[in-house]
């Protein structure tokens, strides 16, 4: 921990989920409350291996009175990874309480300061009972979108109406407030579909009933942006805040700079005119679909930024190299400051929630692969709900479907369209993050209910 000039006197324990962008997430939102609040040490916790690569992006300086801290993963002595990463995940979580429990206790004997407040990822539903265990408010942090979470907390509901389902599932889900142009293949696995003892899908259901007792969920989002899913879920909550888009409320400290010069080729290029394609950092598309995106690219010749990790050589046509493209390829890629830019017309995109509220901020439409979890109930809300985007026939990528889907957002009336309405909602966004708006307001009630 960096030196802080003011002594503090208040102790709030952040327990981080190691996996996937989930402790960067919550890492930068703890990052935005501590300046806030000098007078409290955020003691923040997740295994040795997260928190490693956390620190690498992120400068010391940002750590005032922020503290890291190692929990064990709950791995066996040389456990080998499987390409089921859920077989980690269930032992992470098996272990998870004693051991955060046991984190917990050792800072408190390390900084002689009680904690007082305990904020999680808002997949830790044993938070509720660990908050009640040592008398203090819990304040939950769901990383993802409010469709979604609203989802989860009805899980036991949409069973008793629709069972468990084998297969697409195409019933509508209009028994669900603002769900009536959504059918049960858009709802991650685990809810209705698939295994739903598996340990991703028992995490969330038990999240979703625990969350019931939370002293406040905090949601990455903004009141305006699906006003019929806040009220439904501000009535079975007891307290529902959105503080984002935190992309517009300040730049994340993960950011390292502009190394591979996006921003300066995108400022040589016409506006609303270049593709910029990022899947994350969980998944990647298999390699015919890059292949056709490849493809896709070269033959209709749009400019273009694409991050992505690997070899491209390895999915362009014969005769066909890197250099020959008519775009800029990196590995890492500043993503809201590409999104920000003019030149920007279409954001190729899994539809993670933090991709969405980015491309928003943007104000650029999308076009959606998705693969897992909510990407798909978010593609239906861009696509169905909001009009600012298009998906793939059956939702995988192809040569046709890609250059169809780039032209209609690039070349066509369509495009404009989503333009308009995507930059609608830009606006309502930035008008959240004003001093006075309503995210802002939730920002200030997050500090206060954490801090005091």
């Amino acid at each position: 921990m960096v030196g802080n000039p003011k002594p503090q006197t208040h102790h709030v324990a952040v327990l981080a989920f190691p996996f996937g962008s989930h402790s960067s997430a919550l890492l930068d939102v703890v990052l935005k409350l501590a300046p806030a609040s000098p007078h409290v040490l955020f003691s923040f916790f997740t295994t040795s291996r997260a928190n490693t690569s956390l620190l690498s992006k992120v400068s010391p300086s940002s750590f005032h009175n922020v503290e890291p801290h190692d929990v064990a993963d709950g791995l066996p002595e040389g456990f080998v990874p499987s390409a089921n990463f859920e077989e980690a995940i269930g032992l992470f979580l098996k272990a998870a309480p004693g051991n955060f429990m046991t984190g917990l206790k050792n800072a408190e004997a390390a900084t002689g300061l009680k904690v007082r407040c305990l904020v999680t990822d808002a997949f830790f539903w044993f938070g509720g009972d660990m908050s009640e265990e040592i008398k203090v408010p819990w304040v939950p942090v769901w990383t993802s979108g409010p469709r979604s979470l609203l989802v989860h907390v009805e899980t036991d509901f949409m069973r008793e109406r629709v069972g468990t389902v084998t297969g697409g599932g195409k019933q509508a889900l209009d028994f669900l407030p603002a769900f009536s142009r959504f059918q049960i293949c858009d709802l991650p696995d685990g809810v209705v579909t698939g295994n739903l003892d598996s340990p991703i899908a028992t995490l969330l259901h038990k999240m979703g009933q625990k969350l019931l007792k939370a002293t406040v969920v905090a949601v990455n989002s903004f009141d305006d942006v699906d006003p019929e899913i806040e009220n439904a879920l501000k009535s079975r909550l007891q307290k529902l805040l959105n503080y984002g888009p935190l992309s517009l409320i300040s730049r994340s400290p993960h950011s390292p700079e502009d190394e591979s010069g996006c921003i300066e080729w995108l400022d040589k290029s016409k506006p609303a005119s270049v593709v910029y394609i990022a899947f994350g950092s969980a998944a990647t598309p298999p390699p015919h679909e890059l292949e056709a995106l490849a493809q896709a690219l070269i033959e209709t010749g749009f400019p273009f930024i694409w991050s992505f990790r690997g070899n491209i050589e390895d999915f362009l046509p014969k005769g066909c190299n890197k250099s020959s493209l008519n775009g800029k390829i990196v590995s890492w890629a500043p993503q809201v400051q590409v999104l920000g830019h003019a030149s920007v017309g279409v954001f190729v995109t899994h539809a993670g929630w933090n991709s969405v509220m980015e491309s928003i901020s943007g104000g650029v439409p999308m076009i959606c692969r998705p693969f897992f979890g909510d990407h798909t109930l978010n593609m239906r809300t861009i696509v169905a709900v909001w009009g600012i985007g298009t998906e793939f026939e059956r939702g995988v990528i192809t040569k046709i479907g890609m250059v169809k889907a780039l032209e209609l957002v690039l070349k066509h009336k369509e495009g404009k369209e989503m333009r308009d309405k995507i930059g609608a909602l830009k606006n309502l966004a930035l008008q959240a993050v004003e001093s006075n708006g309503s995210s802002s307001q939730a920002f200030n009630s997050l500090v206060d209910i954490v801090t005091k």
